[in-house]
């Protein structure tokens, strides 16, 4: 993430760490606590299914630290049936672990939008992940970061000089409108939580899909909305 900061341990404790054997574990992706046994994810991050995979818990480094990390193995993948690698479209997935996570102050799984959040309104979100934290960089970050972002309007991030079309009606958007803080390589699949202002809660409104380079002006994140696809994950869910 551009412009963000190091996140506290515990400040998010849904996020999780998808990470792929090589000559060892690397961060491939990352996902979303919904329950004790499913992660929320990009379907973008399996076009590779037969990689030996694996998932971190509760850590906001990207290797096993402490008793308060978990590392869990996957049982399940499933990637939207209608997902399009080349439009973008339907970029949301399912990961079920093989065991329950452990709920801890450090491991929780986040709430869900209620289909009648006005999810346009809200105006305190956040990113996180291990991305990149400079523009052009493939590397990694190793402690989890932190950004506050805000969300623009859907038409805006689809006309002309933004990204003219290409979006889809289930995509939000957001960076700041001048650039400089926004996901980058590596914040795949993280989450996107805006606080409802009712409540005071954070609830994941988004999943990071894509951008055109890394918080560049008019080119913000784009992300898959969770609202429209609740049925979809219930479903999944059995």
């Amino acid at each position: 993430i551009l412009g963000s900061k190091n996140a506290q341990p515990g400040a998010w404790p849904w996020i999780v760490s998808i990470q792929k054997k090589e000559k060892n574990f690397v961060h491939v992706c990352a996902g979303t606590l919904i329950a004790q046994q499913w992660v929320l994810t990009a379907a973008h991050c399996f076009r590779n299914t037969r990689a030996k995979r694996r998932v971190l818990v509760g850590g906001t480094h990207l290797v096993p630290k402490g008793p308060r990390t978990q590392v869990h193995n996957i049982r399940t993948i499933i990637v939207h049936e209608d997902y399009d690698n080349v439009t973008h479209s339907n970029d949301i997935a399912l990961v079920e672990l093989d065991q329950p996570v452990q709920c801890s102050p450090f491991v929780k799984h986040v709430c869900m939008p209620n289909a009648s959040l006005q999810i346009q309104e809200l105006t305190n979100c956040y990113v996180s992940g291990w991305g990149a934290t400079k523009a052009g960089s493939a590397r990694k970050t190793p402690v989890l970061q932190e950004a506050r972002v805000k969300l623009q309007d859907l038409k805006k991030c689809n006309s002309s000089g933004w990204y003219r079309g290409a979006l889809h009606p289930y995509n939000l958007c957001a960076q700041y409108p001048k650039g400089g803080i926004n996901t980058c390589q590596g914040d795949s699949a993280g989450p996107l939580l805006c606080q409802d202002t009712s409540s005071g809660q954070f609830s994941l409104v988004g999943v990071t899909s894509r951008g055109r380079g890394c918080a560049r002006t008019r080119r913000p994140g784009v992300y898959t909305a969770i609202q429209p696809f609740g049925d979809w994950i219930l479903a999944q869910m059995g």
